[in-house]
């Protein structure tokens, strides 16, 4: 019998060292749990019942689920582990006490019949197990539901009702089939207006726990400060209680929870990006094109390894073109391109198959999908290994609830646009969040980015001090630490030592203009035209130096009389009009260095008015502050590179990903809205590096790729989806 419970409590110890990177690599781990052994599988459930209140007369549904044909179809496509769907918010797919079961089941019992096969295979088996759902089961408890602010039921169960009670009973029935883990889902409170819960429980345990009665809505007072640690508080304490009741039940079996703490999901969610990852045995998440984009798959995977570092983490993907129960199926290196990112992320990856209605298993999708399977576990050697990393992109949740508020993607666009900069110009990136960040932590970053963080704890401030003090180098963008803890401008700007300078004012406008000098900081100005203004959209600060060195100009646009009159819009940009501020302070600290750029080049990158000159202001910032990298990368900014390091063996493996998308036309609905296109073609691309110290050997994975060494320079010409040069040093 394993240790887990020790295992597991080692590695929380240990999470911002070695010992936590080696324990979570797949490598290392050939007797642990099942999620440390293996690293594709997939999860099957059913397509009918996923939007509620679905017919249980109608016989058709799922009358061909079949718990012995998925085990074997999943297994026959490479598939390392399964999970089972077994209960969602209508119907039960086993034979249950408490739910009723699909209509088209009859008197078989697709989970045992799972259990049995999977132990014959040797598969492990997850049972899927919703939470939120609205549909049959909420429907016959309407005294567990949700209130919103207005007192109206909003199709959500509340986790201060009845309802833990309940889904005990249902966890219990699941563990009893023998299963080895649960995967439990959908752990919102909302993920919009409208959110709650103002039922009469919330407002009885809000009322004994601050003394006053709840806030009648989203006040952005210190009352809804409380109301949205008493949210947090109330999603955390059901996971936990959840998981303690499965692990009383059954020590043995893994609980997971589906993760909603990252973009794009804000306070409504009802999840804090650590709070809400840590309540389980590894975290879990999602990602796909049609949801998160193309670079949110990449920028996921990091971030889950940020929430919970040291420990796993399983990301889910879909093999449907537009989300999960749309029944296409998706070209084999479209699949390819996402498993085989994520897996060079060191995620382990779980592939959704929804089947059609009567429980039919689709033999394309599965043929792909076994084939891409094959792949990664081929490959398995080359990933799990620790990242390296050129910077840290901060993440501040309480910038999040307290800036962005219930337009989130007020800040959302700043760390996402940090995020692209990084991915297109093949930076090496890590995340760092707010919740759990340490000294130590952020010294595994040669250049830590504060990208428009506008609430900073004192806390936070003297962590970045010690930083740079120490030698670290800080880059700050936007209106960074210029903001209370309940988002209220500040009168003293709490990072003007850091930064060298004090705040003059902030622009009103978005619309704003960087202009570069031939005399500016070496380097700065490498790409872009000297003295000519371009566009940076998004927020900015009128510094004043005091101790930092200044260079470049930002610039505040034009508006028109019927502007400033207030007679029109100023949502498009006008062409810049004077110079308000240096557009970049540099300042000396210590034995570090603070670059802060005035403007908002990260959102600029994100925003729907981005130029190639705002990244490039980025990048200059970054390399001015780190000349010399252990890997510097020139690709095609369609291609994603990821870089690990094997220090015993002494080997840095670089992954190339190419997300060759080919164009789509103009959309039939919400234009100008284009969904990117679906990946067909195997590309062919240059690859440049330059190391730190010249390498003993280069090895490829693909026999067709052909590389070229000269001293501390390689260069590959690749043609292929994915590619591993694996160096030695």
């Amino acid at each position: 019998m394993f240790p887990f419970q020790k295992y597991q409590r080692l590695l929380r110890l240990c999470r911002n060292g070695v010992l936590a990177m080696i324990l979570s690599s797949p490598l290392s781990a050939s007797n642990g749990p099942w999620f440390q052994r293996h690293i594709v599988g997939m999860e099957v459930g059913p397509t009918g019942a996923q939007f509620g209140n679905s017919d249980p007369e109608d016989v058709r549904y799922c009358s061909r689920w079949d718990g012995r044909e998925i085990v074997r179809k999943a297994k026959d496509a490479n598939s390392e582990y399964l999970v089972i769907w077994a209960r969602d918010g209508d119907f039960a797919y086993y034979d249950s006490e408490i739910l009723p079961k699909a209509p088209g089941l009859g008197d078989r019992d697709p989970l045992r019949e799972a259990v049995e096969e999977a132990k014959k295979c040797r598969l492990p088996l997850i049972a899927y197990c919703v939470v939120q759902q609205g549909g049959l089961f909420l429907k016959a408890h309407p005294e567990w539901e949700m209130k919103g602010q207005d007192g109206q039921p909003i199709g959500r169960f509340c986790y201060n009702s009845g309802y833990l009670e309940a889904m005990k009973k249902i966890v219990s029935e699941l563990l009893a089939y023998g299963v080895d883990g649960l995967h439990v889902d959908m752990l919102d409170q909302g993920f919009g207006s409208p959110y709650g819960c103002w039922c009469q429980a919330c407002q009885d345990q809000f009322q004994g726990q601050y003394g006053h009665d709840m806030p009648a809505g989203a006040t952005w007072d210190e009352a809804w400060d409380e109301m949205l640690a008493f949210r947090y508080q109330t999603s955390e304490q059901f996971e936990r209680r959840l998981a303690g009741h499965i692990r009383s039940v059954n020590p043995e079996a893994t609980v997971d929870f589906n993760y909603h703490g990252n973009p794009p999901f804000s306070f409504e969610v009802g999840q804090r990006p650590v709070q809400h990852a840590d309540n389980s045995d590894f975290v879990t998440g999602e990602t796909g094109k049609w949801a998160f984009s193309a670079l949110g798959v990449g920028l996921n995977a990091e971030f889950y390894r940020a929430a919970t570092p040291g420990l796993p983490f399983q990301i889910a993907i879909q093999r449907g073109v537009r989300m999960y129960h749309d029944q296409t199926t998706r070209p084999l290196n479209d699949i390819r391109w996402e498993l085989l990112l994520l897996l060079a992320r060191g995620a382990f990856v779980t592939m959704v198959d929804k089947t059609g209605f009567d429980g039919w298993l689709d033999p394309v999708a599965y043929e792909r999908i076994g084939k891409a399977f094959a792949e990664g576990k081929r490959k398995r050697d080359h990933f799990g290994q620790a990242p390296v990393y050129d910077m840290g992109l901060y993440f501040s949740s309480r910038t999040r609830d307290w800036k962005g508020r219930e337009e989130p993607f007020r800040y959302f666009e700043s760390f996402l646009g940090a995020h692209r900069v990084c991915a297109m110009e093949h930076l090496q990136f890590g995340v760092v969040l707010d919740e759990n960040a340490t000294l130590e932590g952020l010294k595994r970053f040669p250049v830590l980015c504060l990208p428009n963080a506008g609430i900073l704890s004192n806390r936070e401030v003297a962590l970045f001090a010690s930083y740079v003090k120490e030698g670290g180098t800080l880059l700050i963008t936007g209106q960074t630490g210029q903001f209370d803890r309940l988002g209220r401008p500040l009168e003293a700007f709490v990072l003007s030592d850091l930064v060298g300078g004090n705040v003059r004012g902030r622009l009103d406008s978005q619309d704003n203009w960087v202009r570069l000098g031939k005399g500016d900081l070496q380097g700065l100005n490498e790409d872009l035209r000297e003295n000519w203004p371009f566009l940076v959209k998004g927020p900015a600060t009128e510094y004043v130096a005091t101790t930092a060195q200044e260079a470049g100009e930002l610039m505040a646009p034009y508006r028109t009389s019927r502007q400033m009159r207030g007679e029109d819009t100023s949502g498009w940009p006008m062409s810049a009009e004077r110079s308000v501020g240096p557009a970049v302070l540099l300042n000396r600290v210590g034995k570090g260095t603070v670059l802060t750029v005035s403007s908002s080049p990260c959102v600029s990158t994100a925003s729907e008015h981005a130029i190639v000159e705002a990244r490039t202001l980025f990048r200059n910032a970054f390399r001015l502050l780190c000349p010399e990298p252990r890997v510097a990368i020139e690709a095609p900014s369609s291609v994603e590179a990821v870089v690990t390091d094997d220090p015993d063996a002494r080997l840095l493996r670089i992954h190339f990903i190419a997300c060759n998308q080919p164009p789509r036309t103009i959309p039939s609905h919400n234009r100008p809205y284009v969904i990117p296109g679906l990946i067909e073609d195997a590309p062919m691309f240059k690859v440049s590096l330059r190391l730190s110290d010249s390498p003993k050997k280069v090895e490829t994975l693909n026999p067709s790729t052909e590389v070229n060494c000269r001293g501390k320079h390689i260069e590959a010409l690749i043609e292929d989806i994915h590619e591993t040069l694996v160096v030695a040093y």
